[in-house]
């Protein structure tokens, strides 16, 4: 077995699980979290442009948002999560932040469909390295008591990110002149965005290379597993793993095939201008987005507290029981007002069961798998939500219902055959999660 690799910061030895500096590493890695998701998220708002500029479909469209994105980043996370169990985390997120970075404001060179699609892939490339590390990092940083909670405000990054690309992208798409730039040559105002929000991210990498990397905790910190023992571990677990992947993985599919289209919706439907919806959607994605993510974090503490050892997993119920209803009859609003409130209520529910989620995976894998096991939960989760979510609502307006107008039905349609399902899996997930949970070895703390 291969030892981890020297280099390892040591200077967290001092610090207690769960300290001042614990969240202070949370805050910095929420800063890099709201940036991929200004990075990731942007493309959503600019879906008549870009459209009308390469001359392309909805679904070609969500292919960019979706597939594009999705395909490497689910893909690369395995062997960067191998990275993240043996090698230091803080320089493979900054390397990830860089790369990100940079192919995002290449998204703004791109003349074509294939151009722009090779772009998308390399931002999901270097953002495949953030979560794994961050998780890894996270779970060593704080108690069992604590983690969903911390891993809840970090998640909650995604919504504060998304929102600020919506806000940012619609203020940014009304004043953003057409420019030049040297080599480049002439850029339209869409492709000015994608530059201008990109290359911030480079400052962001600086910040990470400052923290200090914590020790790695468990007996057995020290040993790199082979990936086969990382899946014979989560073979040996494979009902509880599989319930809590695939069910959370449709849960990502109903959140990112709707907030891909209700910008699309709202302009479509109700008329409203990218400004107008980057303001209004914007704020809405942020506050339910980010209050969701916390709720959802204090609700998963409040039921661990109270002897309920499903509570990470349960959330994902409660959460699905919040967001269904909502999410449909948003859709079937009669005014652009009724249905934003339909929709912050959507969210409020879709965002909260992530961190909880990735709780019940840290608590159920040792230390010296979790990058990789991480890893393997992203590449479900994003595959399923970001590879197939955009598409399946595109599909069902391109090709079941053959009419830009229906970009409403075809969310709903979505909502109502993911919710389900999703709910089904998770429900039975508990009893599978309890006993993995049961047989787990008590964790060693670091002080």
């Amino acid at each position: 077995m291969v030892q981890v690799a020297q280099g390892l910061g040591q200077d967290a030895n001092a610090e207690p699980q769960g300290g001042p500096y614990a969240w202070y590493v949370v805050g910095v890695l929420i800063l890099a979290y709201a940036v991929s998701f200004i990075d990731r998220q942007i493309l959503s708002l600019m879906v008549g442009p870009i459209r009308k500029s390469l001359q392309i479909s909805d679904f070609q469209l969500s292919l960019l948002h979706g597939i594009a994105f999705a395909l490497f980043y689910s893909v690369l996370g395995i062997p960067i999560g191998r990275m993240i169990d043996r090698r230091k985390r803080t320089t493979i997120i900054a390397t990830g932040i860089v790369v990100w970075s940079l192919m995002t404001a290449l998204c703004g060179a791109a003349k074509n469909f294939t151009q722009l699609f090779l772009a998308r892939i390399g931002v999901g490339v270097g953002e495949a390295a953030l979560s794994p590390g961050a998780y890894s990092i996270i779970a060593d940083y704080f108690p069992a008591r604590q983690l969903s909670l911390a891993l809840s405000f970090y998640l909650g990054a995604a919504y504060i990110g998304s929102g600020l690309a919506t806000m940012a992208g619609g203020a940014l798409i009304a004043l953003m002149p057409a420019v030049t730039l040297p080599v480049v040559g002439p850029l339209e105002p869409w492709q000015a965005v994608f530059v201008a929000v990109g290359l911030p991210g480079l400052l962001v990498a600086l910040i990470v290379l400052t923290l200090r990397e914590p020790p790695r905790s468990g007996k057995l910190a020290a040993v790199q597993p082979s990936l086969g023992k990382v899946f014979g571990h989560i073979g040996q677990h494979g009902r509880a793993y599989a319930l809590i992947m695939v069910g959370f993985g449709l849960s990502s599919l109903m959140w990112n095939g709707s907030t891909a289209w209700f910008p699309t919706y709202f302009m479509r439907i109700f008329g409203w201008s990218a400004s107008e919806v980057g303001w209004r959607y914007g704020a809405v994605i942020m506050v339910a987005g980010t209050a969701g993510a916390l709720s959802g974090g204090v609700i998963a503490s409040w039921l661990r507290n109270r002897g309920m050892t499903d509570a990470n997993v349960r959330t994902g119920l409660i959460a699905l029981a919040i967001a269904m209803p909502a999410g449909i009859s948003a859709c079937f609003a009669p005014s652009g007002w009724s249905a934003l409130a339909l929709v912050f209520v959507f969210l409020f529910g879709c965002c909260m069961p992530w961190g909880a989620a990735a709780a019940a995976l840290q608590e159920i894998t040792p230390n010296q798998m979790r990058g990789q096991v991480s890893a393997v939960y992203l590449f479900t989760l994003n595959l399923i939500g970001l590879g197939i979510g955009p598409a399946l609502v595109a599909g069902f307006t391109d090709y079941l219902f053959a009419s830009d107008v229906a970009v409403g039905r075809s969310i709903a349609l979505t909502v109502a055959i993911t919710a389900p399902l999703s709910a089904l899996l998770l429900w039975r997930g508990c009893v599978a999660y309890r006993q993995v949970l049961a047989a787990m070895p008590a964790p060693v703390p670091l002080r």
